[in-house]
């Protein structure tokens, strides 16, 4: 079976946030588009059972031993892999939700790189719970980084929506470390990781990169702070000079308008905040995290476990929708791109 025909994985999340709600309202959604990329989810099949019912979701259950099975199992209903579950308590996380989440993940992610999945989409954890049970990374793109083998720095993390592509240079750190942290090596290495895998995953053949600023209008030739001096303009002409089309660095308060963003593929982003405050403000209800530079496709809702709106019927599946799409996406992408490769 070619991998651009198996099933995506889908790890169940915190059982007590909105990820078996939103897993299962996916399914009703998607059943009538026969995707390419039919979908199983790893464990859970009790707690994916209350939540439809709790919601009055129509989504029949079908266990699976296997993920080979969940091809014919999705003309049923949602193909379910047996074997690991606990007692659905929305809103209220528990330590052995937090090891199913945990377990999901890793089975989920070994399925993927044996080849059993064609990709995955991770819904929701929280770091918090799961580091109670020993989970002991920032999140769970770093925990891919390491059991794909490579290095943090080689997982990017990009969120998508329809308006807008951005990426983060550094993720989940203060804000007053970010300076320290900016180097024109990381910036380079991040951007062509970028290009590539536009390139590879989404079919862009030549992506335009806006590189945007740390500093007040992009520091306003040192002005405001030399970064952009220093740090950012010499790995923007390095990269101009490999050949990425590559721009900037911008002014961070005037490069996601949308005249602006018709002119570039993706925005490079010096911290977390300047990359997701505009990805969430066009795309929240369709905002998709992906990871980038791995063997291995994943994507995830981007957003959190919300506990607070848990079992009450509120939890919008659009951006879980939009993840499984965008991975069965990415998986076209790529097997087209290495058939011509």
């Amino acid at each position: 079976m070619s991998q651009s025909s198996l099933p995506l994985a889908v790890s169940l999340g915190d059982p007590s946030g909105i990820g078996p709600e939103i897993i299962t309202a996916s399914w009703s959604k998607l059943k009538a588009e026969r995707p390419s990329q039919p979908f199983f989810v790893v464990g859970g099949f009790d707690v994916l059972r209350s939540a439809a019912e709790l919601r009055s979701i129509d989504c029949p259950l079908v266990p699976i031993a296997d993920p080979a099975e969940a091809g014919q199992a999705w003309h049923a209903g949602l193909p379910v892999l047996a074997g690991l579950d606990c007692p659905y308590v929305p809103g209220h996380p528990t330590m052995e939700g937090a090891h199913v989440a945990m377990d999901s993940l890793k089975w989920a992610t070994k399925f993927a790189l044996s080849g059993l999945s064609s990709g995955m989409v991770t819904a929701p954890v929280s770091k918090a719970e799961l580091a109670k049970v020993g989970f002991d990374y920032p999140g769970q793109t770093e925990f891919l980084a390491d059991a794909c083998g490579r290095p943090y720095r080689d997982a990017v993390m990009m969120l998508a929506g329809p308006s807008l592509r951005t990426v983060p240079v550094t993720v989940h750190v203060a804000i007053s470390e970010v300076p320290a942290l900016l180097s024109a090596d990381l910036i380079t290495h991040k951007c062509k990781l970028v290009a590539a895998w536009l390139v590879r995953d989404f079919g862009i053949e030549m992506p335009r990169i806006a590189v945007c600023g740390l500093n007040p209008h992009a520091g306003e030739s040192g002005k405001f702070g030399d970064e952009e001096e220093r740090v950012i303009k010499p790995a923007i002409e390095a990269l101009a000079e490999a050949g990425i089309a590559v721009t900037g660095p911008h002014p961070g308060d005037a490069l996601f308008t949308p005249r602006a963003r018709q002119n570039y593929d993706v925005a490079l982003c010096m911290y977390h905040d300047q990359a997701l405050i505009p990805l969430k403000a066009l795309d929240f209800d369709e905002g998709v995290n992906i990871t980038l530079g791995l063997p291995i496709i994943r994507t995830s809702p981007d957003h959190g476990t919300a506990f607070d709106i848990a079992g009450k019927g509120k939890a919008d599946p659009s951006a879980m929708i939009a993840a499984l799409r965008m991975a069965s996406e990415c998986v076209i992408n790529r097997a087209a791109f290495v058939a011509n490769a």
